[in-house]
């Protein structure tokens, strides 16, 4: 179970508040989708709740253990067990999709993994078990910069996997998508959730939010309006956001 109190992420020398006061408590097995107009700090969110950005305010907790308290960044332990997937995952090009798993986001080496201990970066049976698992084993061996946006959104999920995360920040995963594509992605997600009680947290289109998601939480400039479970939004929910 992660808890948030009182985050505040601010930016331009503290004059500019992106994120208000955001309390939430989430855990195992949820899939939250996050919604709200451009500009409303989705995916500010997503970068402090993934520890990948340094906070102002607030404390986070992980199963009771304390991650931050009054402010600051999480340790490499803790960012360890969390993934950010961005809208065009980062990866190496001209690597395979295989060695993308195994090798992790572009910046982070091999022997960084290993002596964070996330994953050994050999561990190629573990690599090819997830590629199979999400329809991706006949791309094992392809170049990254000859995938599809699916394909490169599903290796990176793969890669998170690897690596160990638990809970998986996803920033508009979709967007630009074809249909078909952004339905396997979302189920991809989904699994996780179902089958392996991992927390993902997406930015995501209320459409698409409202057909996958267990809960949506809505945004309006910095500030979560809206925490509802198990429901469409209302006409009164979408003017709250500014979505009507």
């Amino acid at each position: 179970m992660i808890r948030v109190n009182h985050l505040l992420k601010s930016v331009d020398g503290n004059k500019k508040k992106v994120l208000r006061d955001i309390t939430v408590q989430f855990g195992a097995g949820e899939m939250i989708g996050v919604v709200g107009a451009s500009g409303s700090g989705k995916s500010t969110l997503l970068r402090c709740l993934a520890l990948r950005e340094r906070w102002n305010r607030g404390d986070y907790m992980w199963n009771g253990d304390k991650v931050i308290e009054g402010g600051g960044s999480g340790s490499q332990k803790y960012r360890s067990r969390c993934a950010y997937l961005e809208q065009n995952p980062s990866m190496y090009p001209e690597k395979t999709a295989l060695k993308n798993v195994l090798i992790g986001q572009a910046g982070q080496t091999p022997l960084l993994r290993r002596l964070t201990g996330m994953v050994r970066s050999d561990d190629y049976m573990g690599a090819m078990d997830e590629l199979e698992k999400y329809g991706l084993l006949d791309k094992a061996h392809v170049k990254a910069g000859k995938l599809s946006g699916g394909e490169r959104q599903r290796v990176a999920i793969c890669r998170a996997l690897v690596h160990g995360a638990s809970f998986l920040a996803a920033d508009e995963p979709v967007i630009g998508l074809d249909p078909k594509s952004a339905e396997r992605v979302l189920e991809t997600l989904k699994e996780l959730c179902t089958q392996q009680d991992k927390i993902v947290i997406a930015a995501l289109p209320l459409e698409y939010a409202e057909r996958y998601c267990t809960r949506i939480w809505g945004l309006l400039e910095g500030e979560l309006k809206l925490d509802v479970s198990g429901r469409r939004l209302t006409p009164e929910d979408k003017r709250l956001i500014d979505l009507a």
